[in-house]
């Protein structure tokens, strides 16, 4: 069940021209709405709370940010064109 990674911009529920702080605040927000411990044994909550982590970590990170605004989620996944013609990885 391979399904496309959703906008993580859309998943935080922000603009793509976001500042660190209206991140934060909204990472809060969405990440306490999905939180297990406010959602126990609901497993569709988990993988939300793991999409919205997710996407602060790269989001809140100014160079995982510029590949992500670059490359979208491939920069992230090893699928991407990212790997070969930005000269990541290799020996």
């Amino acid at each position: 069940m391979a399904e496309a990674k959703r906008d993580y911009y859309e998943v935080l529920g922000v603009s793509k021209d976001v500042d660190e702080a209206t991140l934060k605040k909204a990472y809060r927000k969405v990440a306490k709405k999905y939180h297990p411990d406010s959602n126990p044994n609901n497993a569709e909550a988990a993988e939300k709370f793991k999409d919205v982590t997710e996407a602060y970590e790269i989001l809140s990170d100014p160079e995982k940010k510029k590949l992500y605004d670059q490359y979208g989620s491939a920069a992230f996944d090893g699928t991407g064109s990212a790997n070969g013609a930005g000269g990541f990885g290799g020996a």
